[in-house]
């Protein structure tokens, strides 16, 4: 399993999209974005070197050095299946 966590979503946004679009959305609708384009960025790559699985957006974890942990509010967002 492979755990990815973006940290600077609304700076790709202000970048790709310019400022005034990264002002008028707010970080969890740019975190959501950035989101949607690596995921899909990841299955085309992933589908051409020939793999199978699923991906899944969640929230609710957190990282903290060796340790996992999820949150009483825990979701699995959405799955796709490449």
């Amino acid at each position: 399993m492979i755990l990815l966590k973006i940290t600077n979503a609304s700076e790709v946004v202000k970048a790709k999209a310019g400022k005034l679009f990264e002002k008028m959305t707010p970080d969890r609708i740019d975190q959501k974005l950035v989101e949607d384009q690596v995921i899909q960025s990841m299955i085309e790559q992933l589908t051409l070197e020939g793999l199978k699985g699923e991906i899944s957006s969640v929230k609710g974890l957190e990282l903290q050095g060796t340790s996992l942990l999820t949150k009483s509010s825990f979701v699995v967002k959405e799955t796709k299946t490449f």
